[in-house]
């Protein structure tokens, strides 16, 4: 944990996706201790917050360094294309 970006992006996609699902792993863990009250330690789930996106981001370029793109949401209020 506390990995600094630089470090993520020398990292293969498969260990990024490692890391990510460790994050998630740990992220859950600490929520279930402090909701039984096993730990006070409520800062750490923000800082596990931050690393998960920190990792979801350095994906994310990497996918845009491919030519990979989401796709883009539309809105609920647009009206669907007619055809003409």
């Amino acid at each position: 944990m506390g990995m600094k970006t630089k470090d993520l992006r020398t990292k293969s996609a498969e260990e990024l996706n490692q890391e990510l699902v460790n994050l998630y792993q740990a992220r859950f863990g600490l929520k279930m201790q402090i909701a039984t009250q096993q730990s006070n330690k409520t800062s750490e789930l923000g800082k596990l917050r931050r690393e998960i996106a920190r990792v979801k981001t350095v994906i994310a370029e990497k996918g845009a360094a491919k030519g990979v793109r989401k796709k883009k949401r539309r809105e609920g209020n647009e009206p669907s294309p007619v055809p003409l």
